[in-house]
């Protein structure tokens, strides 16, 4: 089983109490952020549990995850809160892309 974590504030730490993390996760608030329009939903979140199955390189910890209705359709994860931050909001902007401003021209002007 990958190695268990809690989030003291936006710290991760192991746990190597399985039931002491069970009681944790039970309970805990793990989203980081979560953005919604319309039918899509950017949700990121703490896992609890090290994703890198790799085994090289820092545990992966956090999710953002990009749904569509029920369909998730994008998964990117991240090592630190900080990631997992700057992921959600570049998720955020690739899902929501801002609606241009339409400009009404004035009467008795050029434009």
């Amino acid at each position: 089983m990958p190695g268990q974590y809690i989030l003291e504030g936006r710290e991760p730490v192991a746990c190597a109490d399985v039931i002491a993390w069970a009681r944790w996760f039970e309970g805990a608030d793990r989203q980081v952020a979560d953005s919604f329009r319309d039918d899509v939903r950017v949700s990121t979140v703490f896992l609890g549990l090290d994703h890198n199955f790799w085994g090289y390189g820092p545990p992966v910890l956090f999710e953002t995850m990009v749904f569509m209705g029920e369909t998730s359709i994008q998964c990117e994860r991240y090592a630190t809160w900080d990631q997992a931050e700057e992921g959600h909001k570049r998720w955020v902007m690739k899902a929501f892309p801002p609606t241009p401003v339409l400009t009404i021209p004035q009467q008795g002007t050029d434009e």
